[in-house]
């Protein structure tokens, strides 16, 4: 319970406006979309995958190859997790070519996965991966991810093969990112 409390506490404690080369897939298992409205005649299907449990995005917490993962959790919601993505987007324009995959994912309510993630992905032209997690039984997935984290947002997990950091709290700068990943993937 106290994971639901913190997650949901920093959300109104924030609220703000509202090509891996290597031989596995990065794909986790196919997203499905059972539990956000379908679209419209008129609306185009989301352009990221809404995984509904935690399960089908785990396998990106487990890969065993020679590529460094930057999977931050986030919310449009979470002013310091909007203030650090600009780090995110120049991390990802930065390691293009190399073995580093940036992965946002979204924990963003599902019914304003259209209305406000959507755009803001859009008006901020990120082009980093984005996924929505849309499980909102945040007390069975939380500690698989690390049984140090709380449920706050924004948090970072970088890994490569068995090195991990974990980190909480948004990043002050660029630097500081890249830093971490760099303790993680080499120099």
């Amino acid at each position: 319970m106290k994971y639901l409390s913190s997650l949901f506490i920093l959300g109104f404690l924030v609220a703000g406006s509202p090509a891996d080369s290597s031989s596995e897939s990065d794909a986790p298992e196919k997203a499905t979309t059972t539990n956000v409205a379908p679209p419209s005649s008129e609306e185009e299907p989301l352009p990221f995958p809404v995984y509904t449990s935690f399960q089908q995005l785990e396998p990106i917490f487990h890969k065993n190859n020679d590529t460094t993962y930057v999977i931050n959790f986030w919310a449009t919601w979470c002013k310091p997790c909007v203030a650090e993505l600009p780090y995110f987007e120049e991390l990802n324009r930065k390691v293009q070519g190399e073995k580093v995959k940036v992965i946002l994912v979204s924990l963003d309510f599902p019914r304003k996965l259209r209305s406000d993630l959507l755009p803001f992905l859009r008006n901020r032209n990120i082009q980093s991966e984005v996924i929505a997690l849309i499980d909102g039984d945040y007390n069975a997935w939380i500690d698989k991810v690390n049984p140090e984290w709380g449920g706050e947002i924004p948090v970072t997990y970088i890994y490569r093969g068995e090195k991990v950091k974990f980190h909480r709290g948004a990043f002050r700068n660029f630097e500081e990112l890249e830093q971490a990943v760099r303790e993680i993937s080499g120099p």
